[in-house]
């Protein structure tokens, strides 16, 4: 599974970082980021998760 964050859409909410740190971090300009586009098999779930949850939308499988 592969992941981007579109980088317009996204707000800095950070529900995403707090779901799942190994893969989502935020930047020095509190917008959120992939610290690892190829998700490992055991965050994917989680990292599905945080795709549903995100409000803005702007995490997406690539």
């Amino acid at each position: 599974m592969k992941i981007a964050i579109d980088e317009d859409r996204c707000r800095g909410h950070g529900i995403c970082c707090t779901l799942c740190p190994e893969v989502f971090d935020l930047n020095d300009d509190g917008y959120s980021e992939v610290l690892t586009p190829e998700v490992p098999a055991e965050h994917q779930a989680t990292v599905r998760v945080a795709i549903a949850q995100c409000p803005e939308r702007a995490i997406a499988e690539a």
